[in-house]
């Protein structure tokens, strides 16, 4: 599948039908982020799942709760103090590199620049975004 580089977020959310449509909920740290806007158009792609057991028609009670995280939302995807060569997407507010993890997860890493490659120690983790500190400056083709 190609994946475009206009790509803002990837997260998984039920379908549900409301009223003779279908509603997809938009996690409040998708928009919080700044990737979306409240009453934005956007185009959206549906992928079935993998498995039927990733469907949530018939739940069954949660067993594994180092999963989820206080507010029943996955758990972030890094942890402190590992290691992980990203690329910098964007540069925030502050002139911080921003770099995009698995499903869309933030990492803000001070003193990268856009475009670059980097190895980085996650310093700080938060339900919504990471903080990296540059270990590694490595060439794109690494």
């Amino acid at each position: 599948m190609e994946i475009p580089d206009e790509l803002l977020c990837v997260f998984s959310a039920e379908v549900t039908e409301q009223r003779g449509s279908y509603r997809i909920e938009i996690p409040e740290n998708e928009v919080a982020v700044g990737d979306l806007e409240e009453g934005g158009v956007y185009r959206v792609a549906l992928l079935a799942s993998e498995s039927p057991s990733e469907t949530r028609s018939d739940p069954e009670p949660e067993t594994n709760t180092s999963q989820k995280s206080d507010r029943g939302g996955p758990e972030p995807p890094v942890e402190e103090g590992e290691n992980r060569t990203v690329d910098i997407e964007d540069i925030g507010e502050q002139g911080d590199g921003i770099a995009r993890i698995e499903r869309g997860y933030v990492v803000i890493v001070p003193d990268a620049e856009k475009g670059e490659r980097v190895t980085i120690e996650i310093a700080d983790v938060t339900e919504t975004v990471a903080f990296g500190e540059v270990l590694e400056r490595k060439d794109y083709y690494e």
